[in-house]
């Protein structure tokens, strides 16, 4: 038996699959309880969505869109089923955006991601996310409590004081930040002290580069996992080890559907492409159909059908960002615009738009993959990149497969010297 959390990790992925897809209409029917998914989904039968094709068919919403959704009903857009009263913390990120938290154990699913990095009953673990408006500290607060085992609030900050506390209460698990890791254990060095106790480390928020990871294994921490998550959907994915040997790529969690789109559509792009991550979260309190995070990632395609025993879906985790607004001659240029350039010419099989020259004058160049330039009309493509941008810009035929597998749409390539 592999060294999981619970047998939802374990299933067979026809199981998970079905089981998801059996789950979606009552996901689909309470969300459109509240007012803001009632507005969003209002043509939309629950009971016909039921698989995946059902699924992308319903719009996105971009976490880009929280401000103006929360601007129009505070706090939450009316995303949310559960009234806000009956809540238990209301966060505040800066713009401001509000995310809520219910009252269910492990509402953020974060003891997956601390089981998976070692965390068990009856440990004791540094939790360094800060405490102030945002929920980080409390997603790990909620996967400690469920896991069993005790917790120091130091959150972030006060570095002298982080040391003292590891060096005294000895805690055997870090989580935070990778720099504030790094930080800690500067400080630790500089003031003679023992924080030899930390062996392992769950963090987020941040890149972390595998030189990092070597310099944490090289002073004393051999086993720091990444978790990826965010203050509207909680625990996304994370990284596992079987053993002494971390996994590929992220497992996702057990109770979201991942769909990779192409940035500035809704379209699901083949396994192995890079492009936007979009969410269906299974959370009664705040759920989240079709949520489109910003972030560029990619499924695994090419890695052993589960690793550690676990069989979810792997991605290679945070790659980047999916909004590529550029602006051109004083006119932004939006990622959706090209792909609605692409979909006006079913010959484009993929599209990328590169802005190059110097800042006042810039040449924007639309490069398509197509299967047969001679039948490509390149008038017609100038024309619509004319109308939908209010620029000019040129076209550049491409073999297919030759543009980059990177997720991006728009590639700004200005001197900017």
């Amino acid at each position: 038996m592999a060294d999981t959390l619970d047998s939802l990790e374990t299933r067979p992925p026809e199981q998970r699959e079905r089981e998801l897809m059996a789950r979606l209409p009552q996901l689909i029917a309470r969300a459109k309880a509240a007012a803001g998914w009632s507005r969003i989904l209002k043509d939309v039968n629950a009971s016909d969505i039921n698989s995946r094709a059902a699924l992308a068919t319903l719009p996105v919403t971009r976490k880009s869109d929280l401000h103006e959704l929360q601007s129009q009903q505070t706090p939450f857009g009316g995303l949310n089923t559960t009234p806000v009263g009956q809540l238990a913390r209301v966060y505040m990120s800066p713009g401001p955006i509000f995310d809520p938290e219910g009252r269910s154990g492990d509402w953020w699913r974060f003891a997956r991601p601390l089981y998976a990095a070692g965390v068990r009953a009856g440990g004791l673990l540094q939790n360094c996310f800060s405490y102030h408006f945002t929920p980080a500290a409390f997603m790990v607060e909620g996967g400690a409590a469920r896991l069993g085992c005790a917790l120091i609030p130091a959150g972030s900050g006060q570095t002298e004081m982080q040391v003292q506390a590891i060096s005294t209460l000895r805690p055997d698990t870090y989580v935070g930040t990778p720099s504030f890791l790094k930080i800690i254990i500067e400080k630790a060095q500089e003031m003679d002290a023992d924080v030899s106790s930390i062996k392992r480390a769950l963090v987020s928020a941040e890149a972390l580069p595998e030189s990092l990871r070597a310099w944490f294994a090289d002073h004393g921490v051999p086993c720091v996992l990444q978790a990826y998550a965010s203050a509207d959907i909680g625990s996304i994915a994370y990284e596992t080890r079987t053993g002494d040997v971390r996994d590929p790529g992220m497992v996702l969690d057990e109770e979201v559907i991942l769909e990779i789109v192409r940035p500035g559509s809704g379209e699901p792009v083949p396994a192995g492409e890079v492009g936007e991550v979009v969410l269906t979260v299974f959370n009664p309190d705040y759920p989240l159909i079709r949520f489109a995070t910003g972030d560029l990632s990619a499924i695994l395609t090419d890695t052993p059908s589960s690793p550690g025993g676990r069989t979810n879906t792997r991605i290679k985790g945070w790659l980047g960002r999916a909004d590529q607004t550029t602006k051109v001659r004083g006119m932004f240029v939006h990622p959706s615009q090209v792909h609605d350039i692409a979909r006006r010419h079913p010959e484009i099989l993929k599209a990328r738009l590169v802005v190059s020259g110097q800042v006042a004058q810039e040449a924007m160049t639309l490069h398509c993959e197509v299967a047969d330039p001679a039948s490509a009309s390149n008038d017609a493509i100038i024309e619509s990149i004319r109308k939908l941008t209010k620029l000019r810009g040129e076209v550049e035929f491409v073999p297919v497969g030759s543009l980059p597998n990177d997720g991006k749409v728009i590639a700004d390539v200005r001197d900017y010297r």
